[in-house]
């Protein structure tokens, strides 16, 4: 395997009116192509901000951070959307979707930024519906879907685009034990089958037992040494 993301001492420092909050406080942080990683801690560890690092959504105070092998930390923010768009994925824990569109539509939406034919778009929604198991559902809004529904249907709109990197924020945090366990399953299958690299920030015991590799995090610092994770799926 090879490094995907490679950071050294990150640091982020955020302003809560005139108090400055460190929320990193200098980490190292290295992600290998096809691993699935777990950053876990308590709330307020620094866990959502180094996700957020790695996602790109946010960018670091100082430190370095490379993407693929390119330097992060002067690009322009132009630059970093067309990464977000063309190469992450994004799982969020509130699955994020347009109430007034179907499955099918909230799935497709990522290719139409893309301007990817309709002939390929079609081929694809229907591609990771099916993979996610949620075809047949296609055609319901969310209102009409369960949490587990919901959720399943964010991760094949995360995959359509086939990304190198698939990022999720507490992606069990609104599911019951069942759908967590088949959410987990899911993402365990997809990540052993097709390679896609999962990097995941949660403090859910399930979660953090199905990767194969954990940081652990507090107060915005590595919380003692990565852990390997022996009984990954």
């Amino acid at each position: 395997m090879t490094d995907l993301l490679n950071g050294k001492d990150l640091k982020k420092t955020y302003l809560m009116g005139k108090t400055e909050v460190p929320a990193l406080q200098g980490i190292d942080v290295e992600v290998q192509r096809g691993e699935f990683v777990v950053f876990a801690g308590p709330s307020g560890s620094g866990k959502t901000t180094l996700l957020n690092l790695c996602g790109l959504i946010d960018t670091i105070d100082s430190g370095s951070l490379l993407f693929e092998g390119e330097d992060m930390s002067s690009t322009p923010e132009r630059k970093l959307v067309e990464i977000r768009k063309n190469k992450i994925g994004f799982i969020f824990q509130n699955f994020n979707l347009a109430p007034v569109w179907s499955a099918y539509e909230n799935v497709e939406f990522p290719l139409m930024l893309l301007k990817y034919p309709a002939a390929k778009r079609k081929e694809l929604v229907q591609k990771y519906l099916e993979r996610v198991g949620i075809w047949d559902r296609r055609r319901h809004k969310p209102s009409q879907m369960s949490g587990g529904e919901q959720q399943r249907v964010a991760i094949a709109r995360a995959l359509v685009k086939q990304p190198r990197l698939v990022i999720a924020d507490e992606p069990t945090a609104n599911l019951d034990s069942h759908n967590t366990a088949e959410i987990i399953r899911l993402m365990n299958q997809l990540n052993s089958e097709e390679g896609l690299t999962f990097l995941i920030a949660s403090h859910d015991p399930l979660v953090i037992k199905a990767a194969q590799r954990v940081m652990y995090m507090r107060d915005g610092k590595a919380d003692g040494h990565d852990s390997a994770v022996a009984n990954a799926a």
